[in-house]
């Protein structure tokens, strides 16, 4: 993946270097064409596509910006609302994560999201331990993050 952005910045610079013109806007145009190259170059050669890690990561972040909102919003309720109804609690987040690095980053924005928080991970590290503010069905929550959150860090990571 790293050897195809610097294929794809060098052939942006060449483009640059063949339109005699030095603007960002050239070497815009050189990457959409490195990147078209690469895209038609991906089927003779033996190697994926790096630009779709790209679009996934920037997904995920685009998801954990919408679930940030949502979490802030029913916190400010909780917060605001006369009469303390919520249901704390600590669920057993099990993991189809491989890498310690991928367990991670999904303990990290489980733990940034507002009202919940990453306590401890199994032995094993195929489980997370999370503490929420408010889980009316704790089953609930754990297909929520293995929907949203676990699904996109694959997507990134696979």
């Amino acid at each position: 993946m790293a050897f195809q952005i610097l294929l794809n910045i060098a052939i942006a610079f060449i483009w640059m270097l063949l339109k005699n013109n030095f603007t960002g806007v050239e070497f815009a145009i050189g990457y959409i064409v490195g990147l078209l190259l690469l895209f038609v170059l991906r089927r003779f050669l033996n190697f994926d596509f790096y630009f779709r890690r790209v679009i996934a990561v920037f997904k995920l972040i685009v998801l954990f910006i919408y679930k940030l909102i949502l979490a802030n919003i029913d916190v400010i309720k909780i917060v605001l609302s006369p009469k303390l109804n919520i249901k704390p609690g600590i669920i057993a987040v099990p993991t189809k994560l491989k890498t310690e690095w991928e367990v991670t980053l999904l303990s990290c924005l489980i733990s940034l999201t507002p009202g919940t928080l990453s306590m401890n991970f199994s032995e094993d590290g195929k489980t997370i331990y999370v503490h929420a503010i408010h889980v009316p069905d704790k089953n609930e929550a754990i297909k929520e993050i293995h929907n949203s959150f676990e699904k996109a860090i694959l997507e990134v990571t696979k």
